[in-house]
């Protein structure tokens, strides 16, 4: 008989963090990051995570607070990740906790998440680091400025100038890979007007094109860009549903609702052929630490979320030459140190 586990104590918390400058996107503006961290503690271990919660869910920080109080009772009498699955959904509030118990096995194994996870050693990864919708002079300019950027995505947000701000970045950062994520802002006709101009500035990969329900419009479409899945796929159940309309499955563990679920999201991916893609909604380290690991079998990496904030934890994501790498420690355990 499997022991259960055994009791634990609850924190939650509502943090705001400033970012740098307003993130636009197709039918919102980000100025301020309200977010949600769970700590649970058990002897003299504690582990934490972190959740911004989907936006286009209607989830804040206060509301994902009010769900994980609904369950305390349950958390706090011990809980492993596999029972969480059943007790909360999909969403940022279980994304929290689910990473919170990964750090807390973690610290009282005294192993790295990594090794739990049955991962190789993390290495440093290439990520896209993601510009704002805005005029097409305003986001050349900032992509001259992120000169430690080896790779753009550019949002697009269907009001006409989206060629423009392509054509625009591209001219301005002739050297980098480029991909593109209009957040549910086409229809078909919509993508193929703009396809032309993608084409031309040699962009890579075009982001969730359409609304969700609306993917079959996909079908027969003649796109010669790799087309990636966001909003259309929140957990492993809609990949298969997904699977033949496109070719990258985009990866978010506030949409899946945390590691356990996102590991298990790009291994099942992995097995129907699509390529894997981890991306964020915006956090600081100590969500891009976990979302780290999912991107070490994935081979488009979106991680710049703390990039876009004023401030960040200590220890900070570390961000050199155009990768990413989280430090040990930030999160999890960092174990033993070669």
């Amino acid at each position: 008989m499997t022991t259960p586990p055994a009791g634990m104590t609850l924190e939650l918390a509502v943090e705001s963090w400033p970012l740098k400058v307003p993130f636009r996107i197709t039918g919102y503006t980000f100025e301020t990051l309200d977010l949600l961290v769970c700590t649970l503690r058990r002897g003299n271990h504690l582990g934490r995570g972190e959740a911004t919660g989907v936006y286009y869910h209607d989830e804040t920080g206060e509301r994902m607070r009010a769900q994980i109080e609904a369950v305390r009772d349950s958390i706090e009498a011990g809980i492993d990740r596999e029972t969480l699955q059943g007790l909360l959904p999909p969403g940022g509030a279980r994304n929290a906790v689910d990473c919170a118990l990964w750090a807390l096995e973690s610290h009282e194994r005294g192993q790295p998440a990594w090794q739990l996870a049955g991962l190789a050693r993390p290495r440093p990864l290439l990520t896209t680091f993601t510009l704002g919708a805005d005029a097409p002079d305003v986001m050349a300019a900032r992509a001259r400025e992120a000169t430690l950027a080896r790779a753009l995505k550019l949002k697009l947000i269907g009001d006409g100038e989206d060629a423009a701000r392509v054509l625009a970045v591209r001219q301005a950062r002739p050297d980098t890979w480029m991909a593109v994520d209009a957040n549910q802002a086409f229809d078909r006709t919509g993508i193929a007007a703009l396809l032309p101009a993608l084409v031309e500035a040699d962009v890579r990969l075009l982001e969730q094109p359409c609304r969700i329900g609306e993917e079959a419009q996909l079908r027969g479409l003649d796109c010669p860009l790799p087309l990636a899945a966001d909003e259309s796929v929140q957990t492993r159940e809609d990949i298969d549903r997904v699977a033949e309309l496109f070719d990258v499955i985009n990866i978010k563990l506030d949409k899946s609702g945390g590691l356990t679920e996102g590991l298990a999201m790009a291994r099942r991916a992995r097995t129907l052929g699509l390529d894997v893609m981890v991306g964020n909604m915006i956090g600081t380290s100590l969500s891009c630490a976990p979302a780290f690991l999912v991107g070490q079998l994935c081979g488009v990496v979106d991680l710049d979320g703390p990039w876009h904030l004023a401030r960040d934890r200590v220890p900070a994501t570390d961000y050199r030459d155009g990768y990413v790498n989280c430090p040990p420690g930030g999160w999890d355990s960092p174990g033993e140190q070669p």
